[in-house]
């Protein structure tokens, strides 16, 4: 039964345009506001959306913080993420306004790490490089040192943040021969190591130190921000690749460019940015950086899935109930 204090229809603001099917169902069973030509929205709009909305649906693009949340309507209660992250709603703030936050984990898990392991094959081997030489029209053929890179089988690879995505790495590299070895807050139950063939590194600075090639699976926090810096690129090996498609914050992008360019480190492949869509133009120039639009996640059937969890988040919290991804942090 509907809770009589939530409307049956809420308002429902979408910030982002979503796969139409999504946006079919939302406007099917709540009184939707859709954004339809998928322009970014700026700081008015939003507070004019969350001054009157029940539901906002913002997405990784839209930073919502401290000031737009505590100047929200008395009808907003609940922020639905379309998204995994929420690293860019101020979860503090939300609490004290009483605003209930969800996001749609899970379902990106296997594309995103399909997409690292994309990453961990072509950056070794120079895929990116190769494609570019291509199409220049300056490839004269195969010569026995044309285009050397590195094999990855036998090769150790450091999963830095064990968790969905991180332990969905670790089953696709182990297939192309990888040894995986990991660090995490919290050491996985022995049962899991054995089917991971995965060993543990309490400390991150050793891992870093032993991986041919580092991958970071962790989320963007107080403690995650610039986990990656220069001090610990220095502890790699001058031969490790370094892979980021988890969130851009977490790798101090001057140090990396500063090790690349200094030949400390063999290369790098990322997605994510730490101030995206603008790109550092050094890491542009660098031949061996493979660079992706963050689209570890885009996928189709990603997409619509994502708006599924959000639809059942709207729903659950319509009649009553505790959505079932809200994030906990800081409600009983």
């Amino acid at each position: 039964m509907a809770d009589p204090a939530r409307p049956a229809r809420p308002k429902v603001v979408v910030t982002r345009e979503l796969p139409d099917a999504v946006m079919d169902r939302l406007a099917a069973l709540f009184d939707a506001d859709l954004n339809r030509l998928d322009t970014v929205m700026d700081r008015a709009a939003l507070t004019a959306a969350m001054a009157t909305c029940d539901v906002l649906v913002p997405t990784v693009t839209d930073s919502i913080d401290a000031d737009l949340i505590a100047g929200a309507g008395e009808r907003l209660k609940l922020i639905a993420n379309y998204g995994a992250g929420v690293n860019h709603i101020d979860l503090p703030a939300a609490r004290a306004r009483r605003i209930l936050v969800t996001n749609t984990p899970g379902v990106l898990s296997e594309d995103t790490a399909d997409m690292t392991m994309a990453l961990i094959l072509g950056v070794p081997r120079r895929l990116a490089e190769g494609e570019k030489l291509v199409r220049s029209g300056a490839w004269t053929g195969w010569s026995p040192g044309g285009m050397l890179g590195h094999r990855i089988g036998g090769k150790a690879l450091g999963i830095v943040g064990m968790g969905r995505i991180g332990s969905a790495v670790a089953r696709r590299a182990r297939a192309f021969g990888l040894t995986i070895h990991y660090h995490n807050r919290h050491r996985l139950p022995k049962m899991v190591e054995a089917e991971l063939q995965a060993e543990y590194h309490p400390n991150l600075d050793e891992l870093l130190g032993m991986a041919d090639i580092v991958t970071l699976h962790t989320p963007r926090n107080a403690d995650s921000e610039n986990l990656i810096d220069a001090r610990r690129i220095a502890l790699m090996k001058p031969t490790a690749h370094l892979i980021n498609a988890s969130r851009g914050g977490i790798l101090d992008e001057d140090a990396l460019v500063a090790a690349l360019e200094g030949g400390r480190l063999a290369g790098a492949g990322l997605d994510v940015w730490k101030h995206e869509p603008a790109i550092d133009p050094r890491l542009l120039a660098l031949p061996n950086v493979v660079m992706l639009p963050h689209m570890g996640s885009a996928t189709y059937e990603g997409r619509l899935a994502m708006g599924e969890r959000v639809i059942a988040n709207i729903r659950a919290w319509v009649d009553g109930h505790r959505p079932p991804d809200q994030v906990l942090e800081g409600w009983a």
